[in-house]
């Protein structure tokens, strides 16, 4: 999937180091294949794929352009899931990027699981794609 840019923690971008939890993050997203965005199952327990979303989700807040770098690689080298992940956090901060992203995604056969709560369903990328556009 290519080398992934990683934020440091006093901020500047570093390539490749250990410990770097945007560069974790995003790396848990680009193979990611389940796409949650809460707790899952009757215990409500969060994947470690939702925790990463979380993280790379909260440092949009501070350091939009750097993620958004992340977010646009994410979209060509991701897992389908990993790049429906990048769709979704695109919207924060380009609504048009993000829905040309999904438009763009409309016909990809990849699939992944899905949750819901408890409720675990499978998806392609394309039908769920679809599904965001008509605003679902």
């Amino acid at each position: 999937m290519g080398e992934w840019v990683r934020v440091g923690k006093g901020g500047g971008v570093h390539a490749g180091q250990n410990g770097d939890v945007i560069g974790d993050a995003i790396e848990e997203l680009a193979r990611a294949d389940t796409l949650a965005f809460g707790g899952v199952g009757f215990a409500g327990t969060l994947l470690p794929v939702t925790e990463a979303y979380g993280r790379v989700q909260a440092a949009l807040a501070e350091q939009a352009e750097t993620v958004r770098e992340h977010l646009d690689r994410l979209l060509t080298h991701g897992s389908p899931a990993g790049r429906a992940y990048a769709a979704t956090l695109l919207e924060r901060v380009d609504p048009s990027a993000a829905r040309a992203a999904w438009a763009s995604m409309r016909d990809d056969p990849g699939e992944f699981d899905t949750f819901r709560g408890c409720l675990m369903g499978r998806s392609s990328l394309g039908e769920y794609a679809e599904s965001r556009l008509a605003g679902g």
